[in-house]
């Protein structure tokens, strides 16, 4: 009786198998393939081949290109300056008041970006600005003496020439549209390296380091961490096509070496600026007439704002773009052409992109409602005219002003004052005053900008008494009329 059970289960199993695998190969389909552990034989239609060492992964960028093209096109700059010197009271005890300290020669170095094939060079205004000479180096090794063809200091901008053709240059790309997470790369000379390319992306845009001591200033960087060191200064971002999209300029280190974040001026302002030398030999400087503050979550709140943004006018300037405009104290500007305006960076590279007499259309809340309202750009003498060479904007009396260097500041110890660039007929030339001469107060009044003279002399109607040290570092104080 065992057997018999034994045998009948025996083959209800048999049956059972038979009857699973004809239902799985007739009606379920047929058996899974094998995958093969071979990588150089892979049957299944969805496997990718492995990667090889000489292939780009998806998403990875080549900078190769980008960078053939601008080393070419960048260039090493060296200056050397001669400095006055105080006067040593110590030598002048010994020697007699006719003794005079001898200038001091100094050296420099930075980078330059070739803009045209016939030997036009952008640089920082920094880098060049007490320069009595100026040689530029190509990537050739071929060097040149290099002229100043102008420089701006509100934006920190100059631009040089050598004698030479058929030059690799650099195209303009467009700043504007360089969005933040981009890749860029940075090619520059630092500490005297020539040709040194780094790579990094665009951290932010439309930052306002207040780097720039004027009163018309135009601050609006893009911030990368591509490596920048000393001697970067006046060289090339660029983005991965190799176009110009920015003339590095500064580093924010605890150091003076970099620690992460770098500065570059966009080119939508540096292309503006050195056209503007190019066609006019002086920079076409449009203002819309307003002081202004970023808005705060509290103003946002009481013009029922959805976002924290904006530029709110505290004050509008008589005579201006904006009063002509009917803009009004608390206005909030948030856009430009249809571009955001939500910091000061914003405004000041918008206005700062155009000239007197350009029209722009402004978008602005008042009252919870908003506004656009175009509003016709006008010069520093509310006007639209051309402000021809020798005749910028911080002339006043027939001197032309800028704030001084951090240099200038160690060298006479002092924390403030203003020196004359330029010199031309008018009472700061009949008081006896050079090129080259520090004014610390005027009328009384301290002085730290172009702007402050002008305020001190109640815009050139009142000039009563000056004081500064001349170039060769001799204090004065002088009353006009005595």
């Amino acid at each position: 009786m065992k057997g018999k059970y034994l045998f009948g289960a025996l083959l209800m199993a048999v049956l059972g198998g038979a009857i699973s695998l004809f239902a799985y190969t007739k009606i379920i389909g047929k058996p899974a393939p094998t995958i093969a552990r071979d990588s150089s034989v892979i049957d299944s239609p969805v496997a990718k081949p492995l990667l090889t060492s000489f292939e780009m992964a998806e998403g990875q960028v080549d900078f190769t290109y980008a960078a053939e093209q601008t080393v070419h096109a960048v260039v090493h700059v060296h200056i050397v300056a001669k400095v006055d010197q105080p006067d040593n009271p110590f030598m002048q005890f010994f020697y007699g008041d006719n003794y005079k300290s001898s200038p001091r020669e100094v050296s420099g170095y930075g980078s330059g970006v070739i803009i045209s094939p016939d030997g036009y060079i952008i640089t920082n205004n920094h880098v060049i600005e007490d320069a009595d000479n100026i040689e530029v180096k190509l990537n050739d090794n071929r060097e040149f003496k290099a002229e100043v063809v102008g420089r701006d200091p509100s934006t920190d901008i100059a631009l040089l020439k050598i004698k030479a053709d058929n030059l690799s240059f650099l195209k303009y790309g467009d700043s504007e549209k360089l969005k933040v997470g981009e890749w860029v790369l940075a090619v520059g000379n630092p500490f005297n390296l020539s040709s040194t390319v780094t790579a990094g992306i665009v951290s932010a845009k439309g930052r306002n380091l207040q780097l720039i001591n004027s009163s018309y200033s135009i601050e609006s960087y893009i911030q990368t961490d591509a490596a920048l060191n000393p001697g970067n200064s006046g060289g090339a971002l660029v983005d991965t096509k190799g176009q110009l999209v920015g003339i590095t300029s500064a580093i924010l280190s605890p150091s003076g070496a970099y620690s992460g974040y770098s500065f570059a001026i966009p080119v939508s302002i540096v292309g503006k600026v050195v056209d503007d030398i190019r066609k006019y030999g002086e920079v076409q400087r449009a203002l819309i007439g307003i002081q202004m503050d970023e808005v705060s979550p509290e103003v946002a709140e009481k013009q029922n704002l959805t976002a924290v943004k904006g530029v709110l006018i505290t004050k509008i300037i008589e005579g201006g773009a904006a009063e002509e405009a009917k803009l009004k104290k608390d206005d909030i500007i948030t856009k430009m052409d249809g571009i955001s305006i939500d910091t000061r960076a914003d405004i000041q590279e918008q206005v700062g992109k155009h000239r007197p007499g350009d029209k722009v259309m402004v978008n602005y809340f008042r009252d919870g409602k908003e506004n656009t309202v175009p509003v016709t750009l006008k010069n520093i003498s509310g006007n639209i005219s051309v402000v021809a060479r020798g005749m910028g904007v911080d002339e006043i009396f027939g001197a032309r002003f800028e704030a001084l260097s951090n240099y200038d500041k160690r060298m006479f110890n002092i924390d403030y004052g203003v020196r004359i660039i330029n010199l031309g007929d008018g009472k700061f030339k009949d008081m006896g005053l050079k090129k080259g001469t520090i004014l610390l107060s005027v009328n009384g009044k301290k002085v730290n900008t172009p702007d402050e003279v002008r305020q001190a002399t109640n815009n050139e109607s009142n000039l009563k008494t000056i004081e500064g040290y001349q170039p060769d570092g001799t204090h004065f104080n002088i009353k006009w009329g005595d």
